[in-house]
């Protein structure tokens, strides 16, 4: 499997990858959860060359992640903001942020805290079953094959095994 093929394969998470798959890419989202929205702002914070910056941003707004918005008409200026399709990306950096004050923080903790808004106490993410809202771990699913899969003959691995 070739990287820029990466769109073209029957797994979400592959098709995912192609979009938001690279380190910078991964860095942008996280500082527009941040509140960054312009390009100076994203150039500084991250220390990334204009080019490589603008072909991530350019990337997240083809697929519709991010939307160009005007905060000035002369000149015209334009901010990228997150749209519902990527506001439905923060579960994901959240859980890999958390996976990161977990394995990856030094002896000094979490360099961020994320507090929940409704009761104000520091939060960490939980997945949890869509139907029953029971927490979920890697070990309580099991996948079978969906009516995208598109290769006869073999069957994702889970089917054959999973994490067990």
């Amino acid at each position: 499997m070739r990287w820029e093929e990466l769109d073209q394969q029957p797994c979400s998470l592959a098709r995912t990858l192609a979009v938001i798959g690279d380190k910078w890419t991964l860095l942008v989202l996280r500082d527009c959860f941040l509140g960054v929205r312009r390009f100076d702002e994203f150039e500084k914070r991250l220390g990334i060359t204009r080019h490589l910056l603008a072909g991530r941003l350019k990337k997240l707004v083809e697929h519709g992640v991010l939307a160009k918005v005007a905060y000035q008409q002369r000149p015209l200026r334009e901010e990228y903001r997150l749209t519902p399709k990527g506001l439905d990306l923060h579960p994901t950096i959240l859980t890999l942020v958390s996976w990161g004050d977990r394995y990856m923080a030094d002896e000094r903790g979490a360099p961020v805290l994320h507090l929940h808004k409704g009761c104000g106490q520091i939060m960490k993410p939980v997945v949890v079953c869509s139907e029953c809202a029971e927490p979920v771990t890697a070990r309580d699913v099991r996948v079978q094959a969906g009516a995208g899969w598109t290769v006869p003959g073999v069957l994702p691995l889970a089917v054959r095994g999973g994490t067990d």
